[in-house]
């Protein structure tokens, strides 16, 4: 793919006069947009904000769920040289303030149901609220559903008059994205047009994409992990991309995977790791005898295999790509995908890194790594240890200006040399193929100096019977683990125990210390002496997440 420039508006501009017959972005249960649709679309809002007297530099904020009005809207503000603030939905209303007020936005686009997100929020920057969903400008005090339904549509989607001739370069702000770390900090990362159409085109040295492949968009557009890879790339190379008209759930999930087929999936470990433990691992073990065949190798890789078979199917057949990103992946859940020979494939990257760093295709995976550097970026393992492992730094035409209004956080992350300093730790096999192992804030200091990875340590706690997610903390010297079992299966377990029996005397309170006895028994046989549980708590309600389903960690890590 050639480009005069590398900016938003130019690959919009090749590709809709290249795949203009091209169906573009559409929902899943209807429409036929066309990539000639889309950019009439894009000129038509474009228009619009003008109108509004956004110019160039100005900031207009998308909060949405999935949909193609999504990048229209973005594609739209990047025409007029405007900066986007995409928002993930899941910031608390405190939150947004800040960020709408920080980045000094002047228009926002909210889609139906994150509209009331609003309501009570006002910053002196802010001038127009438009719903996404059909294009209606919002009155003020408008934010219930009911209300925003009766709203008429009142802008043209059809004003395709020529935009005004606006100087875009490469590295004009595309958008400043806040990050939902965990760290509990948002942060507003500064991506240029170059950062993202550049990591969008390198992508393709990865895994092909052509026109025949069919994208599914079930992970947020705010994050720069689904906009880069499941927006940018594939109109970059005239696919075609689906959404769900709801939130995404498994029972909306496999109809429509049964109907347009996709080739390429993008997700996160939560999704791949629900779908083994609820529907896969239940099958294996649902007797002593399958169980035990499912601890014998042979056994398990040919069950395995036929389960692989079953779950792409489930996926309509032809998925090619299946990206898997934003957090590790569970070892025992990703030996199963290698086992089934599903086309799972790994990446690593940060919303700082625009985000594609190094990854892999399904034909690269290796257990419990990420692969390859991309081609055009550099990493190094900054001051690394005996073993080889230290912080990863990464240099390249996809790496941040900086962050917003930040520029001493933004020296405090760049070395002097222009290196970005992740704050993630990793290390290179043999083969040059990058491997994480954890967070550099979070690694725990043992008593004697040792590092103790946190991660590593919940991965086992995952994989023990009735355990949704875990946490493990170092409190007064101890090592802790927080644990959310999944209850409802703990007591069935219980009630089965207890009918079987006859004269089952251990209360569910007993059941439940002594599944705890025998989860500090079994992680602390499968680490080093350094890493053993003193202590494991149950954790009664889900762990707070961020909008990306990572856990909060400095909510618990007191």
């Amino acid at each position: 793919m050639t480009l005069k420039k590398l900016t938003l508006p130019e690959l919009l501009k090749n590709s809709c006069s290249k795949f203009s017959k091209n169906l573009s972005l559409n929902f899943v249960a209807s429409g036929k947009k066309t990539y000639q649709d889309l950019y009439n679309e894009v000129v038509s809002i474009a228009n619009h904000l003008l109108h509004l007297g956004v110019k160039k530099g100005d900031k207009v904020a998308i909060l949405s769920a999935n949909m193609p009005n999504w990048g229209i809207t973005q594609f739209a503000i990047a025409n007029i040289g405007a900066i986007a603030v995409p928002i993930l939905p899941g910031f608390c209303s405190t939150e947004l303030q800040n960020i709408l007020e920080h980045a000094e936005v002047k228009v926002i686009f909210v889609s139906r149901l994150l509209a009331k997100c609003l309501e009570g929020v006002k910053t002196p920057f802010l001038e127009h609220k438009i719903l996404i969903n059909n294009f209606a400008t919002m009155p003020e005090g408008c934010y219930q559903p009911e209300d925003l339904d009766k709203l008429v549509p009142d802008i043209n989607l059809n004003n395709t008059t020529p935009l005004p001739e606006v100087s875009i370069e490469e590295e004009d702000i595309a958008s400043i994205i806040y990050t939902s770390g965990t760290t509990g900090f948002s942060k507003g990362v500064v991506l240029t047009h170059k950062n993202l159409v550049w990591d969008a085109r390198q992508c393709r040295t990865i895994q092909p994409v052509d026109e025949t492949y069919r994208f599914l968009s079930i992970l947020p557009m705010a994050h720069t992990y689904e906009n880069t890879l499941g927006l940018l790339l594939p109109l970059m190379f005239g696919a075609q991309v689906y959404y769900l008209d709801r939130v995404p759930t498994p029972k909306l999930l496999v109809p429509a995977m049964q109907k347009i087929r996709p080739t390429v999936v993008l997700s996160v470990p939560l999704i791949i790791e629900k779908i083994y433990k609820s529907q896969v691992l239940p099958k294996f073990t649902s007797s002593k005898l399958m169980s035990k065949l499912y601890r014998f190798a042979p056994a398990r890789k040919l069950f395995n295999r036929l389960a692989g078979k079953k779950l792409m199917e489930t996926f309509g057949g032809e998925l090619k790509f299946f990206g898997i990103g934003g957090s590790k992946l569970d070892g025992t859940v990703e030996q199963f995908l290698r086992e089934a020979k599903f086309p799972y494939a790994i990446g690593y990257g940060l919303t700082e890194t625009a985000p594609m760093a190094a990854g892999s295709n399904p034909s690269q995976t290796f257990l419990q790594g990420v692969g390859p550097v991309m081609e055009g970026v550099q990493i190094k393992i900054n001051d690394p240890d005996k073993s080889g492992q230290g912080e990863i730094w990464i240099k390249g035409p996809n790496v941040m200006k900086g962050y917003y209004k930040r520029p001493e956080l933004t020296a405090e992350t760049f070395t002097e040399d222009g290196w970005f300093k992740t704050g993630d730790l990793g290390s290179f096999d043999k083969k040059n193929r990058l491997a994480i192992r954890g967070r550099i804030k979070t690694m725990i200091l043992g008593a004697s100096g040792e590092n103790i990875y946190p991660e590593e340590i919940e991965s086992i706690i995952n994989n023990f019977r009735f355990v949704n997610e875990s946490l493990v903390v170092e409190n007064s010297g101890k090592l802790v683990a927080m644990v959310h079992f999944n209850m409802e299966e703990l007591e069935k377990q219980y009630q089965k125990l207890k009918d079987q029996a006859g004269n089952y005397k251990e209360k569910i309170n007993d059941y439940i210390e002594e599944q705890k006895q025998e989860l500090r028994d079994y992680v602390n046989a499968r680490v080093n002496n350094f890493s053993k549980l003193q202590l494991v708590l149950v954790q009664h309600e889900p762990f707070e997440k961020t909008p990306t389903h990572k856990i909060k960690r400095f909510l618990y890590c007191k």
